[in-house]
């Protein structure tokens, strides 16, 4: 059994912030795949589901990003869990926009949600890592993750939502390298086409039809030219 962490902050104020975007790809799961209603528990909400014979519980803390540990520790005493049965999905600075990056391991890289869960369940759990890109200075960091997604942002965040939600089956096993083929398929489809498919031909300008009549050689079209 997976624990699937969604961090952002809870509130209709907070709901399209780009720190939220780790919500908003668990809300597109619960929907895509048919998940029960969201219930409080463990100091957030959670939808217990299967993929399969696969079961897994969606975790949104309600803590707010700061203590989103206490809710990932509630939530992993009462299932008898350890770090490696946890994946936490978060907003990434340090990613594009549109970019998602599998991680297990490392450092919490002065994100708020991360740093609390370090704090309660140590480093060993699973990450996506959601990319929002940087403001450019470190001190506009904080008022821009609390800033909603701009209508520019739309198109490549429903892509990365819905690809999230589509490689969700395998991060139910923690397959990590396949949850991520999902997501590029959905942000980067592949191009259309076969052996048989028309491909349409570079168009080659045809020359006025007084050029293509005229029968003269070219020393007297250099001629007729100077005199």
């Amino acid at each position: 059994m997976k624990l699937i962490v969604g961090l952002g902050n809870p509130g209709a104020k907070y709901a399209r912030n780009r720190h939220n975007i780790g919500f908003m790809v668990l809300d597109r799961i619960v929907e895509d795949h048919g998940f029960p209603a969201w219930k409080s528990k463990h100091q957030g909400v959670v939808s217990e589901g299967r993929f399969g014979s696969d079961r897994v519980i969606l975790l949104k803390p309600e803590t707010y990003m700061n203590k989103s540990g206490d809710s990932v520790g509630a939530a992993m005493r009462f299932h008898k869990l350890e770090p490696e049965d946890v994946i936490v999905l978060h907003d990434e600075i340090d990613l594009a926009p549109g970019k998602v990056r599998w991680k297990v391991g490392g450092g919490h890289a002065g994100h708020n949600g991360l740093r609390s869960v370090h704090a309660h369940i140590g480093p060993d759990y699973a990450r996506v890592r959601l990319g929002v890109g940087h403001p450019g200075h470190k001190d506009a960091v904080p008022g821009y993750v609390l800033r909603d997604f701009p209508k520019a942002d739309e198109e490549w965040l429903d892509d990365v939502i819905r690809g999230c939600s589509d490689g969700a089956p395998h991060l139910a096993v923690g397959d990590g390298p396949k949850f991520m083929n999902a997501v590029a398929l959905r942000v980067k489809p592949p191009r259309s086409g076969s052996g048989n498919s028309k491909v349409d031909k570079p168009k080659v300008s045809e020359p006025p039809q007084s050029a293509k009549d005229d029968a003269r050689s070219p020393l007297q079209k250099l001629m007729d030219r100077f005199s």
